[in-house]
């Protein structure tokens, strides 16, 4: 296993970015819902609603707060949205920086 630098902090980081995020993924069925759309990639709503066996109000107040994590993306065409995930996003909150800040020293 590749061994990773800790990071040193003065208690001046910046958590705040990251609370929002964490708080959208602590969710059983929004993590189902990042695995499909990893799985997929770009997916209908109207798919989602099948795979997750939700209803349209409860799957569309999940992507709202995966959205306003900015954990997914949003593209409407007519009368169907379309989501997928949000890669930068996601490949930074599994990024050595931020693993970093939690590994204790000698590890």
């Amino acid at each position: 296993m590749k061994e990773l630098p800790v990071l040193e902090t003065d208690n001046t980081v910046d958590f705040a970015p990251y609370v929002q995020k964490f708080k959208a993924l602590a969710d059983e069925q929004r993590l189902q819902i990042m695995n499909i759309l990893t799985r997929r990639g770009k997916t209908c709503v109207c798919d989602l609603v099948d795979d997750m066996n939700l209803s349209q109000s409860k799957l569309s107040y999940h992507l709202k707060i995966l959205l306003k994590a900015d954990l997914i993306h949003k593209e409407t065409k007519g009368t169907w949205s379309y989501y997928w995930i949000k890669e930068e996003t996601v490949n930074a909150l599994l990024s050595e920086e931020l693993c970093c800040l939690f590994k204790p020293s000698g590890q």
